[in-house]
């Protein structure tokens, strides 16, 4: 592959930003230096998972509902396989199992929609398929994130417990039914940027003191603006400019905390090969999920179980926040870093072969 094919991706960015921040931290400037205002490099994570809670919405599964429904419980329920290999061969605690299941669960699936629209493939069957699987996808994944936070946290006991957790899910309930009747009575939807901006640190706060974690919140705002506006799509500008400035800082601060210690441990890599095996296996598994009568309306299983392979975004975040929790170690933080970079591109290398064979024999456009 050259250069400029890769450059078009944006994946490889990914990875240079990462080099780039390990650079950095393990030479002149340690990730201790810049914790105190680590808390503005995740505003484009927030505000990706913001613009997921955007997209969650009444006619998500109106197209081919039983294979996304298929796709996102395979996805979910395959790396849980992997629970018992990691808390016997690794001796690990539930919570930091859970943690790395949850890794394993999460779908990158934005760099995979990305090369579609490239390669214009984004509008055929298996590129639709995997825009409704891709919203879903990372829901469950949160779900375990916010569990192994729940039960491994090092401020867990003396922080909200499972009494706040509690009173999150109920103000969660409950600021969904405030939504539905402001907008039956015709009350003003939030549609200036500073409104959005109020809205999705405020949602991320509540998640994070609750012990839900400021991803959920803040994708539970995404939900809430969803509620509240006619027409969410056009709120994207601010969104889009945020994550486009903060998420390379993101990445390199994430690489900022890969101790160069770790990476000479038998134990990292050990724990980066058997990750990257359930990571592989447990989409391969998701093809399973594609039916015959799916593969005769024109979906690619391969397309499909590539395209869910990369883990990207999320596994990175969801690995970060853990660190940041307690829940693992650096030696296991590097484990997951291996494996989500491991993934991404491995998986964008295989869906792009896949893309230029259909290209070169299009009647293989349902095949396998």
């Amino acid at each position: 592959m050259s250069a400029g094919t890769l450059a078009r991706w944006a994946v490889p960015a990914i990875v240079v930003e990462l080099v780039i921040g390990f650079l950095l931290g393990n030479t002149v400037l340690p990730f201790e230096a810049i914790q105190p205002i680590s808390g503005l490099t995740e505003l484009g994570v927030l505000t990706l998972f913001f613009q997921v809670g955007l997209e969650v919405r009444s006619d998500l599964l109106a197209s081919r509902r039983g294979t996304i429904l298929r796709l996102v419980a395979l996805s979910c329920l395959a790396p849980l396989l992997g629970y018992w290999p990691l808390t016997q061969a690794f001796g690990m605690a539930p919570a930091t199992a859970l943690l790395c299941l949850a890794c394993v669960a999460a779908t990158g699936t934005g760099v995979t929609l990305r090369l579609l629209a490239q390669r214009g493939a984004l509008r055929t069957p298996s590129g639709r398929l995997l825009v409704g699987v891709s919203v879903l996808d990372d829901l469950p994944a949160i779900g375990l994130l916010s569990l192994s936070v729940a039960l491994g946290g090092s401020n867990w006991n003396n922080g909200p417990g499972w009494g706040g957790m509690a009173l999150g899910l109920a103000a969660a309930g409950l600021s969904l039914l405030a939504a539905g009747q402001w907008r039956r009575r015709g009350g003003a939807a939030p549609a200036s940027p500073l409104a959005v901006l109020i809205l999705l640190i405020g949602s991320a706060w509540i998640g994070e003191v609750s012990g839900l974690t400021s991803l959920l919140g803040a994708l539970w705002g995404g939900v809430l603006l969803n509620r509240l506006h006619p027409e969410p799509q056009r709120l994207g500008g601010l969104l889009t400019v945020l994550s486009e400035v903060f998420l390379p800082l993101y990445f390199i601060s994430v690489g900022m905390r890969i101790q160069a210690g770790t990476l000479v441990q038998s134990e990292a890599w050990g724990l980066a090969l058997l990750l990257l095996l359930l990571a592989v296996t447990s989409k391969l598994l998701c093809g399973l999920g594609v039916s015959a009568a799916d593969r005769r309306a024109g979906i690619d299983r391969w397309q499909v179980v590539y395209g869910l392979m990369p883990r990207g975004l999320p596994g990175l975040v969801f690995a970060s926040t853990a660190l940041a929790a307690g829940v693992i170690n650096g030696v296991q933080f590097s484990a997951l870093v291996l494996m989500v970079s491991c993934t991404t591109v491995v998986g964008l290398l295989l869906l792009e072969r896949r893309l230029q064979a259909q290209q070169k024999t299009p009647g293989a456009n349902a095949g396998g």
